[in-house]
């Protein structure tokens, strides 16, 4: 260009004139294109550096880079991009009715609240723009909409340390119910407790006591009550009320609880009053009142204290005599006494049957412990036929065998006590002995093996005894107290006393026998 200008000048003016006029019309072209393009190049440099730079340093590059046009630019680029950035993300959640911040216990279980769920409380009941407000350094996060009800659930350790009792209902209250209830609100002071707050907008329903929602499962219903038609039935049949009946069935469950519990005492013969009176004799009752139907005569000659020697004859197979008499005792006498009796030593090698024995109040017949019994003041039975009595055919019945060498006289004598005798008809029928299996009996270590007309023909069934009617009379006291206890030693005097209590018995026998119409009646 330079060059060509130089050359220029020397050339006619017509010439130059043309030239001098594109020259110029060449110029002016160049200024406009060249002001076009620093426009379009200060606004993209003023584009990106108001992303990376501050607002002072954009005005000034739009000022380098000149033009009042460009300056406007970038003051109008840089405008909307401060009132943006002055404008949060996320747009403050307007305040909510307290409705729908109420948290019940028994809609969720406790659980530890998520991060959403937290800012949005903090957005609702605090400050909205101080929970909200983006800070210079953190990042900035996509807007995001909030949830349209947030419950702040506190955990179980926020509720053991707040000491706040709360009552979880089994289910929610039906809208436009009219139970009363105390919701609970968290409240954003006092995040992580719980507060009990008054709404009358909001109602809990009142949880229903446990004992209204018993369910009987199907049939158990109708069981239960044929089982209490049957023991009504039952008491009916025994002849029982039935405020009878709800007494014994208290009266077992105190008892089953005691024997639990161990709530009980035992003495040193192995006697057991609580198991007597409450388990033992209440099994016999039913064979003494309605099996056999035991008429007891004479219980007036039974001292209401002190001790007494009861000797009475023995039969019936089956020991149920001295069975019979010891709940005729009991039942009977006024001061409702226990008969210890002496039994032999089978009694208490059988299994089972030797524990019973001990815990109703039975002990070894031996003198010694006799005389221990009578000395405390107990009123002891005795037996001295033995098995010899109970074993003897019924052809026999009725007739006394020996009473053995008197050692129960000597107990008497030594204590003082009175002998009383025993008369019992009826005994003698329940089991008829008909024969005697004596190769049996050897076998299996018994004094006999009985023959029945039902054992054993029938089974077990002939185990069921013969419903006799039986009559118990105790007879006038033989005093002792004025023979001493040196009578003991002296041999025709025990002899005398043992040979006058039998023939007292044996007599009385005789006299029941002709009194009594039947042998069932």
């Amino acid at each position: 260009m330079a060059s060509t200008g130089g050359a220029g000048g020397k050339r006619p003016a017509r010439k130059s004139t043309g030239k001098s006029t594109s020259t110029s019309t060449g110029k002016s072209m160049s200024k406009s294109t060249a002001q076009s393009s620093a426009k379009s190049t200060a606004k993209s440099t003023a584009k990106s550096t108001a992303k990376t730079q501050p607002r002072s340093t954009v005005k000034a590059s739009s000022r380098k880079a000149g033009g009042g046009a460009l300056a406007a630019g970038a003051a109008r680029a840089s405008g909307e991009r401060a009132k943006r950035r002055s404008t949060p993300l996320i747009a403050a959640v307007p305040e909510r009715p307290a409705l729908g911040l109420v948290s019940s216990i028994a809609d969720t279980e406790p659980r530890e609240p998520r991060a959403a769920e937290t800012t949005a409380t903090e957005a609702t009941l605090g400050d909205t723009t101080t929970a909200n407000a983006p800070s210079a350094s953190a990042p900035q996060r996509k807007p995001h909409r909030p949830h349209p009800v947030a419950k702040a659930v506190p955990t179980k350790k926020a509720v053991a340390k707040s000491g706040t009792r709360t009552t979880r209902p089994k289910r929610r209250a039906a809208a436009g119910s009219s139970t009363e209830g105390r919701p609970v609100v968290v409240d954003a002071a006092a995040r992580g407790k719980l507060v009990a707050v008054p709404d009358e907008s909001v109602r809990i329903e009142t949880p229903t006591p446990r004992s209204q929602h018993v369910a009987v499962a199907p049939g158990i219903e109708e069981l239960l009550r044929a089982g209490v038609a049957a023991m009504r039935v039952a008491a009916e049949a025994m002849g029982l009320a039935p405020e009878e009946v709800e007494q014994r069935v208290a009266e077992t469950l105190s008892f089953v609880r005691r024997r639990l519990t161990g709530d009980f005492m035992v003495d040193e013969f192995g006697f057991d009053e609580d198991f007597t009176e409450h388990a033992y004799l209440p099994l016999l009752r039913p064979l003494y009142r309605r099996w056999f139907r035991v008429e007891v005569r004479g219980i007036e000659n039974i001292p209401t204290e002190g001790g007494a020697l009861v000797v009475a004859n023995h039969s019936g197979t089956i020991a149920m005599d001295s069975l019979m008499t010891q709940v005729a005792v009991h039942d009977e006498h006024s001061t409702h006494r226990h008969l210890r009796m002496l039994g032999a030593d089978l009694v208490f090698q059988t299994p089972v049957i030797g524990q019973v024995a001990r815990r109703s109040g039975s002990t070894l017949a031996a003198n010694p412990d006799a005389e221990r019994l009578l000395s405390q003041g107990e009123l002891v039975g005795v037996w001295p036929e033995g098995f010899k009595g109970v074993g003897k055919p019924f052809s026999e019945r009725y007739k006394l065998q020996r009473f053995g060498r008197g050692g129960f006289v000597s107990a008497a004598l030594r204590t003082g006590v009175p002998i009383i005798p025993c008369s019992i008809v009826g005994a003698e029928e329940i089991y008829p002995i008909i024969g005697n299996m004596r190769t049996v009996a050897r076998l299996v270590g018994a004094p006999y093996a009985p023959i029945t007309p039902t054992w054993p023909l029938l089974g077990p069934l002939g185990l069921v005894p013969l419903p006799s009617k039986w009559i118990i009379e105790f007879g006038s006291p033989v005093e002792t107290a004025d023979l001493g206890p040196g009578a003991a030693d002296d041999p025709m005097l025990v002899f005398d006393l043992t040979d006058q209590v039998r023939e007292t018995i044996q007599q009385t026998l005789y006299s029941l026998l002709m009194q009594r119409r039947s042998v069932f009646f």
